[in-house]
């Protein structure tokens, strides 16, 4: 018999209207039924709990517990009772019995009672092997078995998306959809970095000294809805420093699920590594370190950039020019040597510019999307939050362009165009 929690009575209502032949009938057996809610008794709930009446679903995740026993339904007496509980998968096949030892005898009417536990770490059709084997009073050797088969389904659908940002930094969007026929009580939904990474959890809102989770209080999942999850992963500080380690990393890590059902049945699950497509920066990479968030019209301001030999093997010598927009203009001297830059080391170079168009200016389209995803995410949270926000996406967009870096070995000039993300106001506007 598999083992199992019990559930709520339901209790199906008879009643009619008093103007009907019985009367007040039904309703008075339905106040006298004890498993009715006193004062609710039309309600389908009820106040009992329930055995199972079937063997009911198992999941993925989830721990299968089972009572086994074996009754002398004989008149004699038998000796060497050996009892053995195995679980056949299509993999492989494992030993559940709690002992190995045989019980020396076993009188009428007795039993040899033992309850195994296993978690279910596959899917698919599972056996549970039950063979015994005894000796009767004649000191003749028996033997029988019996052949349970079960299915083990597939609890949760996970989907994952990766963003790989400019900064090193990659997002992580886990999709999870409950597709059992049941809710889900979400205890645990957590992302184990791999070595080269620690990693932020944005799946809550700090207020005061509390974090408030973006999915309100009572993370419930109903059946065949869909949660997403966001995570941060940053390189830790001593990979950060080596461009061509990190560059190839494509092992991220591993997500940890934690749910309850029912009452209180706990089930886990953990993905196996994710992978993500590893970024193409070609042989140098430049990348945005420092910018402001507002600037004047017209006034001055400094960003601090990082000039990275994404090559393991070759010495570049490199020249910077600046070549002005119809909105940016650079302000230093164009052409300026920056000297020699060794295989997967970096520099860092502060450039001044101003702007003469207002609005915002904007980077390249892949942190343009970035943008947009820290927008839907921040109006997700405000919504959670029941605050009313009024957005607009029409922004005049303008690119902060105009970088060019030439390696003078090769005579190969790269472009870098869309670098920079500022919002530019008018000086008056600012002040106020």
């Amino acid at each position: 018999m598999r083992l199992t929690k019990p559930t709520l009575f339901t209790n199906i209502p008879v009643t009619c209207e008093e103007r009907d032949l019985p009367g007040d009938l039904f309703n008075q057996l339905m106040k006298d039924d004890p498993s009715t809610v006193k004062g609710a008794e039309t309600l389908m709930l009820g106040e009992m709990l329930t055995l199972p009446q079937n063997f009911g679903n198992i999941f993925l995740g989830e721990t299968f517990s089972s009572y086994i026993s074996v009754h002398n339904d004989s008149h004699q007496v038998v000796k060497d009772i050996l009892v053995k509980a195995d679980l056949q998968t299509s993999s492989q096949r494992l030993n559940l019995s709690a002992s190995s030892a045989a019980v020396a005898e076993l009188k009428q009417d007795c039993c040899i009672d033992d309850v195994i536990h296993h978690e279910v770490k596959e899917i698919g059709t599972h056996i549970l092997v039950c063979a015994v084997s005894y000796t009767t009073q004649t000191g003749e050797k028996m033997y029988f078995r019996k052949f349970f088969k079960f299915q083990v389904l597939k609890p949760l659908d996970v989907k994952t998306k990766f963003y790989n940002a400019e900064t090193d930094e990659v997002f992580l969007e886990a999709q999870i959809q409950n597709i059992t026929t049941s809710p889900m009580f979400m205890e645990k939904v957590s992302l184990e970095p791999s070595i080269m990474y620690n990693v932020v959890e944005l799946n809550t809102v700090s207020h005061t000294e509390d974090s408030i989770s973006t999915f309100g209080t009572r993370t419930y999942l109903q059946p065949m809805d869909t949660r997403q999850y966001l995570y941060c992963l940053k390189p830790k500080q001593e990979f950060a420093e080596k461009a061509g380690v990190i560059k190839g990393v494509t092992v991220i890590g591993k997500l940890d699920i934690v749910w309850k059902t029912n009452l209180g049945e706990r089930g886990r699950l953990q993905t196996s590594q994710l992978q993500r497509m590893a970024p193409g920066y070609g042989d140098v990479r430049l990348s945005l370190e420092t910018i402001p968030d507002t600037v004047n019209l017209e006034e001055p301001f400094d960003i601090t950039c990082k000039i990275t030999n994404c090559s393991s093997e070759r010495t570049m010598d490199l020249v910077l020019e600046m070549c002005n927009t119809n909105s940016i203009h650079w302000c230093g001297v164009s052409g300026r040597q920056l000297g020699k830059l060794h295989p997967t080391s970096s520099l860092h170079l502060t450039l001044t510019l101003l702007s003469s168009v207002q609005g915002l200016q904007v980077r390249a389209p892949s942190l343009r999307s970035r943008c947009v995803t820290f927008l839907l995410i921040w109006m997700h949270i405000c919504l959670r939050l029941k605050i009313r926000v009024i957005l607009s996406l029409f922004f005049p967009f303008q690119s902060v362009s105009g970088l060019r870096l030439t390696d003078t070995f090769l005579k190969r000039t790269y472009e870098y165009d869309d670098i920079a993300q500022v919002c530019v106001v008018s000086s008056k506007i600012k002040e106020n």
